[in-house]
């Protein structure tokens, strides 16, 4: 198998360890142990079940990973389309995953106040559950901010994929309409007060499209003659500007 077809190929296996280390870290474990808007059986769920907390932390962990890999694979594969775009969308998802490496720092937070050892001794049980509650809330709009930074890799992409040429100008279509969604939702969620739930207009056509990428990856890869030929076309510039 040529590099362009197998950097593809892997880039789509990332993409589905991302998306199933999301859903244990963003939707199973949560939906199991926080309880919105009652702070003390949140804490009651923790404390009684810090394994499957710690779950979501190498869940999140295992994404953080994956994104840094992805980030350059995605970068290599583009980049005969336009190397300074391309070096934009990897830029940007690199900025996003540092930003959701950071925002992890409010779930060890979360863990020493819960244990109730060391300096989480110093907080009353009402204190400790608003403190809790406040380091739940800032991982929540932590990683929002870092979903902001992730709409310029998206509309990136989508104009990368168009312009391509080996990979379906239709797959590039979807992440422009999906990157409106992500920035439409990630502002929303930090200055609109109240807003929580992305609507089912903006979630399906990001779902769609983080879905119909990753699954061509897998199963097409690229059109490698065209990859080359793109590539032939971004190389001979570079030499006569040499």
């Amino acid at each position: 198998m040529s590099f362009p077809k197998r950097n593809a190929r892997i880039a789509g296996v990332l993409y589905i360890v991302i998306a199933a280390a999301a859903v244990v870290a963003h939707m199973y474990v949560p939906s199991n142990l926080i309880v919105p808007g009652d702070s003390a059986t949140t804490v009651a769920n923790i404390a009684a079940s810090g394994t499957l907390f710690r779950l979501g932390i190498a869940g999140e962990f295992v994404i953080l990973l994956s994104e840094v890999v992805l980030s350059v694979l995605l970068y290599v594969l583009l980049k005969p389309v336009n190397s300074t775009i391309s070096l934009l969308a990897m830029a940007s998802r690199l900025v996003m995953t540092t930003i959701h490496g950071l925002n992890l720092l409010n779930s060890y937070f979360v863990l020493m106040l819960v244990s109730g050892t060391g300096l989480a001794l110093a907080f009353d049980a009402a204190q400790t559950n608003a403190l809790v509650s406040l380091f739940l809330d800032a991982h929540h709009y932590g990683f929002g901010i870092g979903i902001l930074f992730l709409t310029i890799h998206v509309f990136a992409l989508g104009y990368l994929i168009v312009r391509s040429g080996y990979f379906p100008r239709v797959l590039g279509y979807l992440f422009l309409v999906a990157g409106l969604g992500y920035l439409i939702d990630s502002t929303a969620l930090l200055l609109v007060a109240g807003y929580e739930t992305t609507p089912i207009y903006l979630m399906l056509p990001i779902t769609i499209s983080e879905i119909a990428f990753p699954l061509w990856l897998l199963i097409r890869g690229l059109n490698l003659e065209r990859w080359n030929e793109r590539m032939r076309q971004a190389v001979g510039p570079a030499i006569a500007a040499d």
